[in-house]
């Protein structure tokens, strides 16, 4: 079958031949539709990740959308190794599989599920958002933070704050206020903070989470009875390590947690893939994606405009 191959940690895939998978014991052998590349995928192919195979020659690809063995359209997750999901054919146990509603094409499904599944998973089963409840999203000018926007809003958030440094993409996007990380930004960030933010999502870490961390904490060691904060830490483009102070988390109701894989159960992951495409025709989820045939990996795997690209193996 053609298939993207890892031959290397840290290279671009290569589009060529790889074996056909074979179905084991409560497996199936899917018939892939789409696919997309998302940073865990590059990460994980990079050899970087805390979950990183231990040596290359495996297609990458960690979810995706394709027929099982009874020809019924699913999303499948964390295919088998070798057999990732950016190839014709992949692995999965049938129970790592859900229905995906006849009403999505199936690249859209795909880009709908790696854009929003990180959010979803964060807010339905780590912060556990209320109805009436304010959140703030660090990195929401990435594809999967103007998609949190989308999900944050779906389970009730009554005002959303997003945060972030491309000021265009600031402008576009359905939040209730807008914040630059910009010289301006610490005060504005305070101002918010004081106006009650009671979920944090933050897709980059580094640096900008030093920032909200000091806006969400500073001078509040005296108001008694706040609300919690729930933090949740999603992802770490703009660095993997920042300083926290003590008091900032014996002084206030500041609560740090993380959710992907590791911290949340597998079943929990394949739960909420199954809720959010189930959702997703009537809350009208959207996201900007470009698909493109599996022989172009290489152009679309190299791509550094942060673009979600879906990948289409031939039929």
């Amino acid at each position: 079958m053609k298939a993207a191959v890892v031959n290397a940690f840290g290279v671009t895939p290569s589009f060529q031949e790889f074996p056909e998978p074979e179905a084991g014991d409560g497996e199936t052998v899917v018939t892939v539709e789409s696919a997309a590349i998302s940073p865990i995928v590059k990460l994980l192919a990079s050899g970087r990740h805390y979950m990183s195979a231990a040596k290359a020659g495996f297609v990458p690809g960690v979810d995706g959308i394709g027929r099982d063995a009874d020809g019924k359209r699913v999303y499948f997750l964390f295919p088998r190794a070798p057999f990732g999901s950016l190839a014709q054919k992949s692995l999965s146990a049938r129970a790592m599989t859900v229905p995906v509603p006849d009403i999505l094409p199936s690249d859209r499904a795909a880009a709908l599920a790696t854009g929003a599944l990180a959010s979803w998973v964060a807010l339905s089963r780590r912060a556990k958002l209320q109805k009436g409840e304010t959140v703030l999203i660090v990195g929401a000018t990435g594809s999967s933070g103007s998609m949190a926007i989308q999900t944050a809003r779906h389970f009730g958030a009554t005002k959303i704050v997003a945060v972030g440094r491309n000021n265009q993409k600031l402008d576009r996007l359905d939040a209730d206020v807008k914040i630059a990380l910009d010289d301006a930004a610490d005060h504005l960030l305070r101002a918010q903070f004081d106006h009650g933010i009671d979920v944090v999502l933050d897709f980059v870490w580094g640096e900008p989470a030093v920032r909200i961390l000091q806006a969400a904490t500073r001078d509040r060691g005296s108001r008694l009875g706040e609300p919690r904060l729930r933090y949740v830490q999603l992802g770490t483009m703009a660095g993997s390590e920042i300083p926290i102070r003590g008091d900032m988390l014996r002084s206030t109701g500041l609560e740090l947690m993380g959710s992907g894989i590791g911290s949340v159960a597998v079943t929990d992951l394949l739960a909420c893939a199954g809720e959010l495409l189930e959702a997703a025709p009537a809350a009208g989820f959207d996201t900007d994606f470009a698909s493109v045939p599996l022989s172009k990996i290489g152009e679309a795997w190299n791509d550094d405009s942060n673009r979600r690209y879906v990948i289409l193996p031939p039929q």
